[in-house]
């Protein structure tokens, strides 16, 4: 099989600030360096999560510096070993002493203008020096990569099984979920397992584009399209083609912007701006939004054109409150991830924090789960991570649409307090249903249909040690009735 060379480019996070178009990097390294593969994944400074560890990171930082100090240490925290090559701006006046302190952590930089192969070279230079770790491409037997789609619940493999499927075709995807849920990780999932996997996934915050600059920065603009513009420039789909555009928040786009993407998604056709001739992109086309569009269409803040567009294939991610028995595998996840380099610090949880966790509703999701489990990971100095070791938000009560009726309400919220009472169970009986049932005071046949009602897995609960032999919870009244 022929070796990859996985490389994440890390570019400002403000639009049209980087130093070198990736385009031109990746060119560089294919002339530099015949024989090897590389895979260019390109995203900003406050959000470079690839699906799996990159073998370098170039970090391009043009000046004034600012957030590079703190990029460099979430970096070295993230991949301890990976080596980091910076690719620097340069500015008349502009004082190198600043970088003094950042020299340590990256293993080399180069600065622009970039000359003849040098860039290449240093590439060269630093993966030799690195141990020969796995770079062979992905099993093609392997139908999708799940390793960054974590959790086991039925409502959420049902969206997981969809993967494989859509990244075997080209259509447009619209993936729809409350903040926080992980859209750009199912994007992400969808773009590496489909035929585009070798070439750039490109995230787009569309709510961070201006109103003004949207055709700009999606399309580019030519030499003299306006007063400014003394270069050429290619815009983000030029930088995606081949690979993925990803737009998030794409219901954020005023009309003017959604009228202007309409054509672009159906015939993926442009034209950069003062350029007379028509570009055609090959790129595929995954959008998200944390809104519902089709109450937006109704609402005439999207256009029902577009949706129509967009929706070809559609996936919705689910909240975290409707998966709970996945909490405690993502808590786990999150606290392996987010240890100390040092090696110290909590490497586990108590049975009470996570009954804390499952106690609450999590409305950021799993962003926000990540947040508070490293939020503990910091304070906490004991190995185990105690319930008042985790500072969960203070949360409103939840408020019902008043277009519901009452018994609607009343079965939606007797539902909400059984499902959340069988997963507490499970949890405390390590996914024993003999003991779980006793506790809840129904026989096992009852409890198991409850079980298959909420589509709750009870091996996701269990555990190596045996669970408690005796003394049981009292039963929620929901559960006494007739569940």
């Amino acid at each position: 099989m022929k070796d990859v060379i996985r490389i994440l480019l890390i570019s400002p996070d403000e639009p049209g600030l980087s130093v070198v178009p990736p385009a031109q990097i990746l060119d560089q390294l294919e002339r530099g360096i015949p024989g090897e593969q590389f895979v260019l994944d390109r995203t900003t400074h406050g959000s470079f999560v690839p699906p799996q560890p990159p073998h370098l990171v170039l970090l391009q930082q043009t000046v004034p510096l600012g957030s590079l100090e703190s990029c460099l240490t979430d970096l070295r925290r993230r991949w301890p070993t990976v080596p980091i090559l910076g690719i620097l701006g340069e500015e008349p006046g502009h004082d190198n002493g600043v970088l003094d302190p950042m020299l340590p952590i990256l293993r080399d930089f180069v600065v622009s203008p970039l000359r003849h192969r040098e860039l290449a070279l240093r590439v060269r230079r630093i993966l030799a020096q690195e141990p020969q770790v796995a770079r062979r491409e992905p099993d093609a037997t392997q139908p999708v990569r799940v390793d960054s789609l974590v959790g086991e619940s039925a409502i959420f493999q049902a969206q997981v099984e969809k993967v494989p499927l859509f990244a075997g075709v080209d259509a447009t995807v619209l993936l729809q979920g409350e903040t926080g849920t992980g859209k750009e990780v199912f994007a992400r999932a969808i773009h590496y397992s489909s035929p585009r996997k070798d070439r750039a996934f490109i995230p787009i915050n569309c709510a961070a584009l201006p109103d003004q600059l949207f055709e700009n920065e999606l399309f580019g603009h030519a030499k003299g399209a306006y007063t400014s513009a003394a270069h050429e420039q290619g815009g983000l789909v030029l930088e995606a083609e081949g690979g993925t555009l990803f737009l998030d928040e794409v219901d954020a786009l005023n009309p003017s912007a959604q009228a202007k993407l309409l054509r672009f998604v159906q015939y993926r056709e442009y034209r950069p701006l003062g350029c007379s001739r028509t570009r055609l992109a090959n790129v595929r086309i995954i959008a998200a939004s944390n809104h519902d569009l089709r109450q937006a269409v109704i609402e005439r803040r999207f256009r029902e054109d577009l949706f129509h567009r967009l929706n070809v294939l559609s996936l919705l991610v689910p909240p975290l409150r409707e998966r709970p028995e996945d909490i405690a595998l993502l808590a786990n996840r999150f606290l392996q991830r987010l240890r100390r380099p040092d090696g110290q610090g909590p490497r586990e949880l108590s049975d009470q924090a996570i009954e804390k966790l499952l106690a609450y509703s999590w409305p950021g999701n799993v962003r926000e789960l990540e947040s508070t489990l490293q939020r503990a990971v910091v304070l906490c100095g004991a190995a185990v991570i105690q319930a008042q070791d985790i500072e969960c938000s203070v949360e409103s009560p939840k408020s019902q649409p008043l277009n519901r009726s009452l018994r609607a309400v009343k079965t939606s919220a007797t539902m909400d307090v059984e499902r959340a009472y069988l997963v507490k169970t499970l949890v405390t009986f390590r996914g024993n249903v003999t003991h779980a049932a006793k506790a809840a005071g129904k026989e096992r046949r009852s409890f198991q249909r409850l079980l298959r009602k909420y589509g709750i897995d009870r091996e996701s609960f269990q555990r190596d040690e045996a669970g408690p032999p005796g003394d049981y919870p009292t039963p929620l009244h929901p559960l006494d009735g007739h569940a």
